[in-house]
């Protein structure tokens, strides 16, 4: 039983060293875009948005929900992966109507850009769906979307 534990440690310590890596590329460093950057997306009802580009290839974004007086919206949750020097993303965020707090649909967002150092310009659009998810409207053409990281001082 000893021996069947011992592997057991090993696997497991093996698993958790995994999970904490960065998301993968060839050099085997971190890729660039990880890390949290304010993001100026000129076509979003509020154009300054908060990113975080995490290193297992997820994302978040994040912005105030005072956009659209009719409508609100969760922050959005996706992915990201490279293609060669470039990056693309995708996330979604859940509609609501803000008078009878019913569920309206989700829009879907996608982006590519290429981040230079602490900075990245590129482009967005978006689709959006209804309730019973048939697309509503879009896609839309794609729109500047540029990025500036979060330094510390």
């Amino acid at each position: 039983m000893n021996r069947l534990s011992a592997v057991l440690a090993a696997l497991l310590l093996m698993i958790a060293i995994a999970a904490c890596s960065t998301y993968p590329n060839l050099s085997g460093r971190p890729n660039p875009v990880v890390g949290t950057w304010i993001v100026n997306d000129v076509d979003a009802p509020l154009p300054c948005q908060m990113y975080a580009f995490n290193g297992d290839g997820t994302l978040q974004q994040a912005n105030p929900d005072a956009g659209d007086p009719n409508s609100s919206d969760s922050d959005g949750k996706g992915i990201w992966m490279i293609d060669g020097d470039r990056i693309k993303g995708e996330w979604v965020e859940v509609t609501a109507d803000r008078a009878t707090h019913k569920a309206t649909g989700r829009a879907e967002i996608s982006c590519d850009f290429r981040v230079d150092h602490d900075a990245f310009p590129g482009t967005a659009a978006a689709r959006s769906y209804d309730a019973s998810g048939i697309l509503a409207n879009g896609p839309t053409s794609p729109a500047r979307f540029d990025g500036k990281r979060i330094t510390y001082p």
